[in-house]
């Protein structure tokens, strides 16, 4: 079962039983499921592809689009209190990189919310993104490293890019050029399952 934590972080959405573990994903719009069905984002594919797997965990889907690092990591304490997930899946900072924010403060906000996590015995993946070249080779080669070193000093999982084998198909995205669209989940997901499912206990 599928549970949303709401944008104040006080309900939880379900229709069974608790299971033995929870999954909590904290990202933006990527993960929010921008512009799908209610049943099409990646996060609820895992959740189908863990009942498919018999695996007894639920996934807590704390995304919201629009949001930067700094938007997760004033939420996260929320969320990992409400949730207490065995898993926790970190896929942010692409706003910041769309809107250009320093590098710096996008791995500072990063590294407090996986220190969160870690505090909390979670264990952690991390869903690292890439930008356009337009941006300059010294600010997207600092932005793509920060995830590379994030993982490494916290001993995170590293998925290297999210949208790998999407990014670069246009007819995977909505006319945005943005935000992918349900024929893309499956393959943000295999990207994310390869990491996470050693994990799962």
């Amino acid at each position: 079962m599928l549970k949303f934590i709401s944008a104040g972080f006080f309900l939880l959405f379900s229709c069974a039983a608790q299971a033995a573990g929870n999954i909590l994903v904290v990202g933006d719009s990527l993960s929010a499921g921008y512009g799908l069905g209610p049943n099409q984002s990646w996060p609820s594919l895992l959740e189908k592809r863990l009942r498919e797997q018999r695996l007894d965990y639920s996934v807590v889907n704390a995304s919201i689009s629009g949001d930067t690092t700094s938007g997760g990591r004033s939420r996260i304490g929320a969320a990992l209190d409400q949730a207490r997930p065995a898993v926790v899946i970190v896929a942010l900072g692409g706003n910041d990189g769309l809107r250009g924010l320093p590098v710096n403060l996008m791995r500072d906000n990063l590294n407090a919310m996986l220190g969160d996590a870690r505090a909390r015995k979670a264990r952690i993946v991390l869903a690292g993104m890439k930008l356009p070249p337009n941006y300059g080779i010294d600010y997207t080669q600092a932005f793509e490293q920060s995830y590379v070193d994030l993982a490494r000093h916290h001993k995170a999982a590293l998925v290297p890019f999210l949208l790998e084998g999407v990014a670069e198909r246009r007819e995977l995205f909505l006319p945005d050029n943005i935000h992918p669209v349900a024929e893309a989940q499956p393959i943000i997901l295999d990207n994310v399952w390869k990491v996470l499912r050693p994990l799962l206990r």
